[in-house]
């Protein structure tokens, strides 16, 4: 089935595109959700009116966006993730939010949550690579770096004070 997507779909498209999928996929996912609608010809003719707006509006834009995609794309983002005993898994999720926030806090760039195209939470420790979507036509990408803070410390040095001995 031909679907035009209203919002970017990790996997699947983004905003404004054309795109073939499942039925199933998108009667019970996308139709529901507002994210997509069918692809008929007067939704054509309109996506082609909404397309020419946009791309005038959104000049500007994309030049902002490229210039975030030279802050972030390439750059480790860390994340402190509590770890349970079998040592890699964690409690709870990294979320978009997480990331967003991390990007903020340790780039200086201001991402909304909603740009952080993950597909489902991170769930383990270790390297992931993140998709940032800053525009239509400008993505970056991001290594998170997830943690375990607790075991961070204790590989950490400890620094021990030399007694003075007297002779």
């Amino acid at each position: 089935m031909k679907v035009i997507l209203n919002q970017t779909v990790p996997k699947v498209g983004k905003e404004g595109t054309v795109v073939s999928v499942a039925d199933g996929f998108a009667r019970n996912y996308l139709f529901p959700r507002g994210l997509a609608i069918v692809a008929d010809k007067n939704q054509l003719r309109a996506l082609e009116i909404r397309n020419v707006r946009l791309a005038a509006k959104s000049a500007g834009a994309k030049t902002a966006a490229e210039a975030l995609k030279e802050q972030i794309d390439g750059k480790t983002v860390r994340i402190p993730g509590q770890v349970g005993k079998d040592q890699g898994k964690l409690f709870g999720a990294i979320t978009s939010q997480n990331v967003a926030d991390a990007i903020r806090k340790q780039l200086g760039v201001e991402v909304d949550k909603r740009n952080v195209a993950l597909i489902e939470p991170i769930k383990r420790l270790g390297d992931h690579t993140v998709e940032v979507d800053l525009h239509r036509e400008v993505d970056a990408k991001l290594i998170v770096q997830v943690f375990d803070p607790a075991a961070e410390a204790a590989a950490a040095p400890v620094a021990v004070e030399p007694e003075l001995v007297e002779a």
